[in-house]
């Protein structure tokens, strides 16, 4: 299949944009006065961060020079860099519900689900400077990231990915809470919502009460064995039981290595507020789906 050139794929993210925010995702943007210019519509502030998000320009100002430059004869009303910054703040609200929306065309309707579970943190600073952070303080927090060897402010998201076999899974659920919250606890939350199916997570998923949620919810949970308390070393079975499940949940964790790859999200120092951390998070979400969804398929 011919791959697609930028143009076919700015006119795809484009048309999606409109078809759905004339729908019902207007709804989510913020109102503007009777005197506001929309001459350049919301559907265009969407679609030029969405692509220059996928086109690698993963700063909102290098983003906006692109397009100063090279496609003023596709948004010929494209306002100051400062008008533009106001205008994506104003639809903010609009990334979540259309994350979703792509998730659920995309759907796998069968019902015999295997969840894989797992978080990957976004960092607003690290190390020293994340004592002088104050962005997106109703939310962000300090924490210490065992994978990556640092401390650092910042939040953490979520997500409970349906498995497919031979491709990556396809996320169903996706939470954004400060980056102290534990794994455990987040799981407490969207426990209810998974049933008569098996889950896998890594060791701060594992619980005390497993045989009591599988009585009640027909769920498995599964996940490594943890060494008991002045264990050197794990039973062989268990040593198996542990490298099977983590076999299993090597597609999720090559989803983030993707996410991160082709966005760039877990890197968000140039964020300055609440909305603009909405955004970075929630848009590079929606970019990266809608690209394995709708356009990877032909690149």
């Amino acid at each position: 299949m011919k791959p697609m050139n930028w143009q076919e794929r700015l006119i795809t993210f484009y048309l999606y944009i409109c078809k759905h925010y004339q729908n019902h995702l207007w709804a989510y943007s913020q109102r503007m006065s009777n005197y506001a210019d929309l001459s350049f519509s919301d559907e265009e502030v969407i679609t030029l961060y969405l692509f220059g998000v996928i086109d690698k320009n993963r700063e909102i100002k290098k983003m906006y020079d692109y397009a100063d430059r090279h496609l003023h004869g596709w948004f010929p009303r494209l306002p100051s860099y400062t008008a533009y910054v106001q205008r994506l703040n104003k639809v903010a609200d609009v990334f979540a519900p259309l994350l979703e929306l792509i998730q659920q065309e995309q759907a796998d309707k069968n019902q015999n689900t295997v969840w894989l579970m797992d978080s990957f943190s976004v960092a607003l600073a690290q190390q020293g400077h994340r004592f002088k952070a104050r962005v997106a303080k109703e939310l962000a927090d300090t924490e210490y990231c065992s994978t990556k060897k640092l401390y650092y402010y910042g939040v953490r998201v979520h997500i409970v990915g349906r498995r497919q076999a031979g491709t990556l899974p396809s996320p169903e659920y996706i939470g954004i809470t400060g980056a102290s919250h534990h794994d455990g606890k987040i799981f407490d939350q969207i426990q209810p919502e998974l049933v008569d199916n098996e889950l896998y997570g890594d060791k701060a998923y594992q619980r005390p009460d497993a045989k009591e949620v599988k009585e009640i919810q027909n769920l498995t949970v599964l996940t490594p064995v943890k060494k008991q308390k002045g264990q050197k070393y794990l039973e062989p079975q268990d040593q198996w039981l542990s490298a099977a499940i983590s076999r299993v949940l090597q597609p999720i964790e090559t989803l983030f290595g993707g996410i991160e790859e082709k966005t760039g999200i877990e890197c968000a120092s140039k964020v300055r507020s609440y909305n603009g951390l909405m955004v970075h998070v929630f848009d590079k979400l929606a970019a990266a789906m809608f690209f394995w969804n709708f356009l990877r398929v032909s690149s």
